[in-house]
């Protein structure tokens, strides 16, 4: 496994998790989160606005699942699935994330949704 892959996979497993220190941890000190707000996304910039941004998001219920994940040199992409509800009654999307990864921490992440 790559440098890149293996920090991204130590991020998502932190997501996955909801483990909102453990995913700061993963992250540069100038991350960057840009997420899927329409039209264009926001950009959360630095450590406090990329940990805010995830707790109110963690705040939400819901499961988020990694689904597939590949590498080009220190960029990575991965295909996700965030489901909430019942199983027979909630509700689903998917997207895709470009991540950049810097001295085998996320530097940015680029979230985008279908749907």
């Amino acid at each position: 496994m790559s440098a890149a892959l293996d920090a991204v996979a130590r991020f998502n497993d932190a997501f996955d998790r909801r483990d909102v220190d453990a995913v700061m941890t993963a992250m540069t000190d100038d991350c960057v989160f840009e997420d899927t707000a329409p039209p264009d996304g926001v950009r959360h910039i630095g450590q406090d606005a990329v940990r805010a941004a995830w707790e109110k998001l963690f705040a939400n219920p819901g499961t988020f699942t990694t689904e597939e994940v590949f590498a080009a040199g220190d960029r990575v992409v991965a295909r996700w699935r965030h489901a909430w509800g019942p199983a027979d009654a909630g509700g689903h999307v998917r997207g895709v994330d470009v991540f950049t990864v810097r001295d085998g921490l996320v530097a940015e992440k680029l979230a985008y949704v279908k749907g």
